[in-house]
Order: C-alpha cells, then sequence, then structure tokens
C-alpha cells in the first residue's frame, strides 16, 4: 500500500472510531510502529488529527476541532431537532448566513417551505445542497477551501462578508464556557465574527456536549446572539448560567417539533 493510500486508510478508522492505537494501525496495515509513527506525523501536522499516548484521536480537544465528516455523525437527531426550529425563525423573501458547522449546515435541508431565500454560506455542504434549488438565490462565499471543515475561509471571504447584509445568520462554535463562545481555529474565528456583524439577527445554534468547555480562541460573547438554540438535554447549570447573563435560551426538544408540525 502506497504511504498516501496508507493515511487516507488510517483517517478512515479515525472518522469510524474517533481514536486508534499506534499497535492497532500497525498490525492492521502490516507496517512497523516507526512506520504509523510517520504517517500520524504527517497527518497531525496537516491537522487532520491529533497524537495522544500510544495512538491518535480526531474527537476535538481545546486546541483541536474535529473532521466535519467526524463532526456530522456526533449528535445528529439533536442537531436535526435543532435545525428544524431554526427554519421557523425565516420568513420568505429574507437573506439567511449559514456558517461552515454541522449543526448550522443542517438548515439546508429543511428550507423548502420558505422559498424564496438568499443564502449566503461559504460551508460547501450547503452550497452542494442549494445549488440549483428552484427559488434558493445562493450566494457562495469565495476564500480558501479546508478539507478539515468543508468550507472557504480567509481575506477573501471575509472581504465578502463585508460587503453583504443579511436578515438572519446561524451559526456554531465548538465549545461554550458560562456564557462565552471558543473555538480552535483562528481563521474559522475570523470568518464567524464578520458574519456576525453582516447580520441583524444572530442566533447560535449548538447541541447540549459543547457547553461546559472551552477552546484556544475567543469568539465571542453570547450576548450578541438574538438566542442560543440548544437540544433540551442541556443541564439546568449551563442554562442557569446563560439566564443569569441576560442571553436568551430555546432548549428544543421532540415535543416542540411535533408541535410546529
Amino acid at each position: 500500500m502506497k504511504p498516501e493510500d496508507r493515511r487516507q486508510a488510517i483517517m478512515d478508522v479515525l472518522m469510524e472510531a474517533g481514536t486508534a492505537s499506534v499497535e492497532d494501525l500497525a498490525i492492521r496495515f502490516g507496517v512497523s510502529k516507526m512506520t504509523v509513527h510517520r504517517d500520524l506525523d504527517d497527518l497531525e501536522q496537516a491537522g487532520l488529527l491529533r497524537k495522544v499516548h500510544g495512538g491518535a484521536s480526531i474527537q476535538s480537544s481545546p486546541q483541536f476541532e474535529s473532521d466535519f465528516r467526524y463532526r456530522e455523525k456526533i449528535a445528529t437527531a439533536e442537531k436535526r431537532r435543532i435545525a428544524e426550529h431554526a427554519v421557523t425563525l425565516i420568513e420568505p423573501g429574507q437573506s439567511v448566513i449559514i456558517d461552515d458547522s454541522s449543526t448550522a449546515g443542517a438548515i439546508a435541508a429543511c428550507l423548502k417551505d420558505i422559498r424564496p431565500l438568499t443564502v449566503i454560506t461559504n460551508n460547501l455542504g450547503v452550497i452542494a445542497e442549494l445549488s440549483g434549488a428552484p427559488g434558493i438565490n445562493l450566494i457562495a462565499l469565495g476564500g480558501q477551501y479546508s478539507k478539515k471543515f468543508n468550507g472557504f475561509f480567509g481575506i477573501v471571504t471575509e472581504e465578502a462578508l463585508r460587503s453583504l447584509r443579511a436578515d438572519v445568520a446561524f451559526l456554531s462554535s465548538s465549545a461554550i464556557d458560562g456564557a462565552t463562545a471558543f473555538h480552535q481555529d483562528q481563521e474559522v474565528v475570523q470568518t464567524k465574527r464578520q458574519m456576525v456583524k453582516s447580520a441583524t439577527r444572530k442566533y447560535l445554534l449548538v447541541d447540549h456536549d459543547k457547553f461546559g468547555r472551552a477552546a484556544l480562541h475567543y469568539l465571542t460573547g453570547l450576548e450578541v446572539f438574538d438566542a442560543v438554540l440548544t437540544g433540551s438535554e442541556v443541564s439546568e447549570d449551563h442554562a442557569a448560567a446563560l439566564g443569569e447573563a441576560g442571553v436568551k435560551l430555546i432548549p428544543v426538544d421532540n415535543r416542540k417539533i411535533a408541535e410546529k408540525a
């Protein structure tokens, strides 16, 4: 097996399991542990995984955000509930910003009943979902493509956002500590901050596991959002922290979705 094929296969293992040991990978691919270490070093340098004691992980940490393909598999039912509630905040004819996150990106599949809309996004998954969709005026933000985040970032993206104004923006973040949002990647932070500035109404969409976490870079205080949408699984302590900070929290459960339907 060629080194590049083996490294892709290592990523496939991690996408499925989240973590893997050097020993298991060496046995699986019939190579030495030293070869596996070299593969993991290259993949870590590319920002695709993080090395841990005795192996590697693709799971998030304060300094490392997971590949979008792994994040898409996490809390899927909760993210779907959040997205279904989020679209009730949109009216036909409005302009909507959707960020690179899997949580906000889930909105794209729920837009068919409220068209016409203008959708502004740097999320390649949303672009693919809505490209050519009737009633959708799609504005795809350019920039430097990130395979890890499956989106576009950088100066070009931020300049495009500065020239646009939207009625509403839906964003997510990887970590919520108290009433503050954080993210591991500086360039992602810059793009999300500009999205906040470019929208009249702003909503943060996060599954309940994001609460009680911190990451390397400060994104924003949650008070800039009109509301924070999360699953009903959010703990009372985390809900209370947002309430004390004056942040509106909307916990979305299956009953609310059923009532909407």
